[in-house]
């Protein structure tokens, strides 16, 4: 798992039948020193987070296949909304959620 800012939405007629009604964002995914990746990715939503938002991400594709099938292409989904990360060294918000 990792955190990651949501920076923005896809929309995507043509996709893999599985994801038929799936909402994607675009997500950075934070680095350890609060840094932004370099390479954005797409993750599959289903709490609902909007733009700004930092979410936890989870790389695990068993939680994508249990809701979706064994087939489904997906592997990188939002489990959960975060309020606030605390590190030693300082707080910061969640953002928007």
């Amino acid at each position: 798992m990792f955190l990651a800012r949501i920076g923005g939405t896809v929309v995507s007629v043509a996709k893999h039948p599985t994801l038929e009604g799936c909402r994607f964002l675009i997500a950075q995914r934070i680095e350890a020193d609060g840094s932004a990746a370099v390479e954005p990715i797409v993750v599959v939503d289903w709490l609902g987070a909007g733009k700004g938002s930092t979410v936890l991400v989870s790389t695990d594709g068993d939680i994508a296949r249990a809701r979706l099938g064994n087939t489904t292409p997906a592997r990188m989904v939002v489990v959960g909304l975060v309020d606030a990360v605390h590190t030693h060294r300082k707080a910061r918000s969640g953002g928007k959620a």
